[in-house]
């Protein structure tokens, strides 16, 4: 079951009385990793990364994965992290902006997460990706419009 961030917002003490993996799932920009953090810590919960996993487990960078083996190849290595991370104790989850497009990594997150869709805007998006690491998918001459192109297939 997927829940929005109002409705966790809305479940008051209840939502302290954390069961699973809290997974946060959105687009590039939504905030997950920030979020996160700050969800971690007061849940007194571990925090964990999904990007920053597959970043250890490959030994480069997202975008050095994307350049020397193509989105795929990462996805692949996103649904083997997304599993290991979804294993272990339960923690707070931020994923990387695409794992829910893929129906093993969704599944896996909706039956062993309570996950949270964190949506924002366009524009606060791009604020937010200007600045810090490189994203691969938006590494082109029109990053507004492949976010919008984005958003609308996967909401």
């Amino acid at each position: 079951m997927v829940h929005t961030s109002e409705e966790v917002a809305g479940a008051g003490d209840a939502a302290l009385a954390v069961p699973r993996t809290i997974a946060l799932v959105g687009l590039m920009g939504a905030g997950k990793s920030c979020i996160g953090r700050l969800l971690a810590a007061a849940l007194d919960l571990p925090f964990m990364d999904a990007d920053k996993e597959i970043e250890a487990a490959a030994g480069c960078s997202v975008e050095d994965i994307f350049t020397a083996h193509g989105e795929d190849a990462f996805r692949a290595g996103e649904r083997r992290v997304i599993s290991r991370l979804l294993s272990e104790p339960k923690m707070v989850l931020a994923t990387g902006g695409g794992a829910i497009i893929n129906d093993e990594s969704r599944s896996a997150l909706g039956a062993r997460g309570f996950v949270v869709y964190l949506k924002t805007g366009i524009e606060q998006q791009l604020a937010r990706t200007r600045r810090g690491r490189e994203r691969p998918l938006l590494a082109n001459d029109d990053p507004r419009a492949t976010l919008g192109s984005l958003m609308a297939f996967r909401e």
